[in-house]
């Protein structure tokens, strides 16, 4: 697919007169793509029943007469006012059971099954009249899901559909007190209809029961995002996709991606290292302008896999934000930087948010294309840099193939803030580090899911913190040719949350049990034998297996049996760059040890270098300038 630009737009922000000037604008400038109508249901359908599409009709003529492409949302994120009325009980409640109310958006609850009826009309009268439209070229559903914490309700609808949920699923009571083992604080249920969610306890819920509502809530996701795929399906043969974000696991974005022609996701650099990603003071001080320099990176590669090969960026940060802690302007390039860093990735359109800055209502601080009274701001120059230089290359969308695999699982990440042991243990950040220790290197990684059955692309594969492995990932494991380096963490639990016997990890010929493990504080570190040291999690390992690394107290830290190796800790930057150094070599994997904040990327056809510095960085015998990108023709 061709590499190109878009822009999200609101038409029915501004006055009518304006959409032409603005479409004209938008060609102009290079853009291909215009996403519309994600927010504008009170707009759709003023009134229940009583539809109004004359002005999207025009709007959509405006845009598709100057060439643009439309990308049309379903308004489900936003359900009119008058909404309420007919479904009263259709808003979520949080943990603390208080009920989420009318004046924002994402004020609905995935289990009402009123609210669904009430989209899959919506979705229905929107495909049937424009899934046919010629300028109509991709749907977006909904607009980010999980987003302001949503996707976990403490309704009465939600423990119902939980409690239907839990029926199916264990069929009696007694298999389901059996498989979350309640006899333990005389937790027993004689009915599933005495289950309830797994809020307001007195302590800590049981792990089994919050983990089976995680998993009831992620599908409750999943099946809502179907219900309007199958819809637009029915009437349009445009791709569909749907707008993920950054850091955010509450669903199995697998599973929903399944449904999807396209993943895409919102990329807001500045605001995630300000409001999501745990680095130190240092380190926010010199990327403040710039963003974290594997973030974005990890949620392209994410994304590029759960689309199956096509994603897209729907929304790109083009200058501060209104949502963070603090929300810097960008470096003068970032703009262009984070773009071409997306192609460099495989994205077939990367999409600016947004067009003009809206002068009201909650986003008048973040920033677009445009200044509310129309003057270019920053970023427009920078994508118009962008649109120049995407005619002078490859048009199509790729990545050279990667030597790394790293497996990412969302079930995961749910067991480990269920149980962390460790205020400092997060899996979403265990993984994030080891992606960044090969991004150091410059290295092209794939991001695999958890029951990946074919590993043979691969040379190495890292799949630290798996809650549980899956039958397939362990035939695949089985068969594997390359180096493997699981954990820690891995395999410490059954599906159904408990610890297993034999002992974890227990990996086939690899003769080491986990005997017992300790959470760190962040002032405590174990020193290694090697140099590094392990931080945050450690295991001690009992048993004959072969011993690569010790810590200087005489335990084994990284053990194998051949090719696969058990690792058990989090090690820090120093130990975990020996650690993949050493497979690299064993593989004969090419890596290359980057500059501080200075990233690559290969493309069949191109070396792409990204400074994510303040500062020039060297490399190559070439000095690249602060924000700078650089590419060589392979």
């Amino acid at each position: 697919m061709k590499r190109t630009l878009g822009v999200c737009y609101y038409p029915e922000h501004w006055p009518e007169p304006q959409w032409g000037e603005d479409a004209a604008r938008m060609a102009a400038l290079g853009l291909t793509w215009v996403r519309i109508g994600e927010f504008s249901w009170s707009r759709m359908e003023p009134e229940p029943g009583r539809y109004d599409w004359a002005w999207l009709d025009r709007a959509i003529e405006v845009l598709g007469s100057k060439g643009l492409k439309v990308v049309l949302g379903t308004p489900t994120a936003t359900p009119p006012r008058w909404m309420l009325d007919r479904h009263p009980d259709m808003l979520a409640v949080d943990a603390q059971g208080r009920t989420r109310g009318f004046g924002s958006r994402r004020h609905y609850d995935f289990s009402h099954q009123g609210y669904r009826g009430e989209c899959a009309k919506i979705v229905t009268a929107l495909a049937e009249r424009y899934g046919r439209n010629p300028h109509v070229a991709a749907w977006q559903t909904d607009n980010e899901y999980a987003c302001h914490e949503t996707t976990l309700s403490y309704s009465e609808i939600a423990k119902a559909a939980f409690q239907d949920w839990l029926a199916q699923k264990y069929q009696s009571p007694d298999a389901l007190n059996r498989a979350w083992g309640n006899v333990f604080w005389s937790m027993e249920y004689r009915d599933f209809r005495e289950v309830g969610l797994p809020n307001l306890t007195v302590t800590e819920a049981n792990p089994s029961h919050v983990m089976d509502f995680r998993r009831f809530a992620s599908e409750q996701v999943v099946s809502f995002n179907r219900l309007q795929v199958d819809i637009l399906r029915k009437h349009s043969a445009a791709p569909i996709a749907h707008n993920f974000m950054g850091a955010i696991t509450e669903f199995d974005h697998w599973d929903v991606g399944a449904d999807l022609d396209i993943a895409s996701w919102d990329s807001y650099p500045l605001g995630f290292l300000s409001d999501r990603i745990p680095a130190d003071a240092e380190h926010k001080r010199r990327f403040v302008r710039q963003g974290d320099p594997d973030f974005q990176a990890f949620h392209h590669d994410l994304y590029r896999a759960v689309g199956r090969g096509r994603w897209w960026i729907m929304e790109q940060q083009p200058g501060p934000v209104n949502w963070a802690p603090y929300n810097p302007d960008p470096l003068p390039g970032m703009a262009r930087l984070w773009a071409w860093e997306a192609f460099a990735h495989g994205a077939e359109a990367v999409c600016y948010f947004r067009w003009r800055q809206a002068p009201f209502a909650q986003e008048q601080m973040h920033a677009g294309l445009l200044r509310p009274d129309s003057a270019p701001a920053q970023a427009f120059g920078e994508a118009e840099q962008v649109a120049r230089e995407l005619a002078s290359m490859p048009p199509t969308a790729e990545t050279a193939a990667a030597d790394v695999a790293l497996v990412f699982d969302y079930e995961s990440d749910w067991a480990w803030q269920i149980q962390p042991q460790g205020r400092s243990f997060s899996y979403f950040w265990l993984v994030f580090h080891a992606y960044k220790g090969l991004r150091r290197l410059g290295l092209n990684v794939d991001i695999v899911r958890p029951d990946v059955a074919d590993l043979s692309a691969y040379k190495l594969v890292l799949a630290p913190g798996l809650f549980t492995l899956s039958d397939p990932l362990k035939a695949a494991l089985a068969g594997f040719g390359g180096t493997a380096i699981l954990g820690p963490r891995t395999n410490s639990r059954t599906r159904d949350f408990a610890i297993p016997v034999p002992l974890p990890p227990a990996l086939p010929g690899l003769e080491a049990v986990v005997a017992r493990v300790e959470s760190l504080p962040p002032d405590v570190t174990v020193p290694l034998a090697q140099g590094g040291a392990l931080v945050n999690w450690r295991e001690k390992l009992e048993g004959p297996a072969q011993v690569v690394e010790t810590s200087e107290d005489g335990w084994p830290v990284l053990v194998s049996a051949g090719k696969l190796h058990y690792l058990a800790g989090w090690p820090d930057e120093t130990a975990l760059a020996r650690i993949l150094q050493r497979a690299c070599a064993a593989e004969g994997i090419e890596c290359d040890p980057l500059p501080e904040g200075l990233r690559r990327r290969d493309t069949p056809t191109h070396r792409f270098l990204f400074n994510y510095n303040p500062v020039p960085a060297e490399w190559g015998g070439v000095s690249i300038p602060p924000a700078g990108v650089h590419w060589i023709e392979k």
